[in-house]
């Protein structure tokens, strides 16, 4: 019934997005609801006739200096003020004004004026870092459309994988925030279960998180609390991580660091232990909601934060965004995998789409040649 209310609302909308490259849906026909929404679809859609290679278009081999990969933030990365420097850009406006029929309030608002306090929640900052993100691909479609039009693969951290679908042109835009926001109160209510939270390490060489991860379930089980939880949510780069679980358990672990060979650790401010088995709970709401969305083959590589590989059809993109939520990120992997190279051989050009700079980060650490092309696409100031 959601969802058909969400389907009136957004035909009267205007179209969202321009476009998104040259090879593939344009965002703007993205957003428009299709006719079958409310209802489940099935894993083999029409848009899947003719992907086997001898009936796609031959195109042509481009040099990797050619090309470019987007990569888009999650959850953690958001602030107040961002979207300011994005409103000039194609129909940022409109995609807003979309958010706010879907969601139920106004979501440029809370980006624009905060609080900060309330965009800091987990039901508000996953749909503003994904449509945040999105309306930065628009900068960048104005400020240099062959970004755009010679994109071969996106990756999104956490949240950030559902704007990098989007972006493929494997979900609407309307269908995939409401997917998102389902998410967003799904992994609300499971962190309102138990007292957990995420905890960023930077560890020497020798640290071993496995090994600090079962300590800490030890302790916890010596306070007498049932099924601990504490493992890697997180792999960002080498020897750092995010660690996630029960209180107990992240207290056990900052209280011993310098026995854990951990240099630096951090409570994240986020609400609960996200990518670990404390979210079981919000997997059944994101699967429902995926089966009653159009998901469609990525019409370009897009990496999976459970493995790190290319995600290859609808049906794949489904079991894995619901099993993301109780696995780790393998952002390293991923970055390995888009990155990995012969000796010698040139690097694509990367824009980090959405506000703040974290990917742009974990990419210096793990490939300093890589980000020698990198450059971040601003969400606050305008060009003008």
């Amino acid at each position: 019934m959601r969802l058909r209310r969400l389907r009136k609302c957004v035909q009267i909308a205007p179209p969202v997005l321009t476009r998104a490259f040259s090879h593939c849906r344009t965002l703007s026909s993205n957003v428009q609801t299709p006719s079958n929404v409310g209802h489940p679809v099935s894993d083999s859609t029409e848009n899947d006739k003719g992907t086997d290679s001898k009936d796609e278009e031959p195109r042509l081999r481009r040099s990797p200096n050619q090309v470019s990969v987007l990569l888009f933030p999650g959850q953690g990365s958001q602030f107040v003020g961002m979207g300011r420097g994005l409103l000039q850009y194609g129909n940022v406006k409109e995609m807003f004004s979309v958010a706010q029929k879907i969601l139920g309030y106004d979501l440029l608002s809370l980006c624009l004026n905060g609080p900060q306090e309330d965009l800091m929640k987990t039901v508000h900052c996953q749909p503003a870092v994904f449509v945040t993100s999105l309306a930065a691909v628009e900068r960048l479609n104005h400020e240099n459309p062959a970004a755009i039009e010679n994109c071969v693969a996106a990756a999104g951290f956490s949240v950030g994988e559902f704007a990098a679908l989007v972006f493929s042109g494997a979900m609407d835009f309307a269908e995939a925030l409401y997917a998102v926001k389902v998410r967003a109160e799904a992994m609300q209510k499971a962190s309102d279960q138990s007292a957990s939270g995420m905890l960023s390490v930077i560890g020497r060489p020798q640290a071993n998180y496995k090994q600090a991860c079962q300590q800490a379930r030890e302790h916890c089980l010596s306070l007498g609390l049932p099924n601990p939880v504490c493992s890697v949510a997180n792999y960002l780069f080498p020897d750092g991580r995010v660690i996630a679980g029960h209180k107990e358990a992240l207290d056990f672990l900052q209280q011993n660091s310098r026995r854990l060979q951990f240099l630096r650790t951090r409570l994240l401010p986020v609400s609960g232990a996200f990518h670990t088995s404390l979210m079981e709970a919000a997997v059944e709401p994101l699967e429902h909601v995926l089966k009653q969305i159009e998901v469609r083959r990525p019409e370009i590589a897009v990496h999976s934060n459970v493995d790190g590989k290319r995600y290859m059809h609808e049906k794949h993109v489904r079991q894995l965004l619901a099993k993301q939520l109780v696995s780790p990120v393998k952002w390293e992997q991923t970055l390995h995998e888009i990155y990995e190279r012969s000796q010698g051989k040139d690097f694509p050009h990367t824009y980090e789409v959405g506000p703040g700079k974290q990917l742009g980060t974990t990419l210096q650490k793990c490939n300093k040649k890589a980000f020698k092309k990198y450059t971040h696409i601003d969400v606050v100031l305008s060009c003008e």
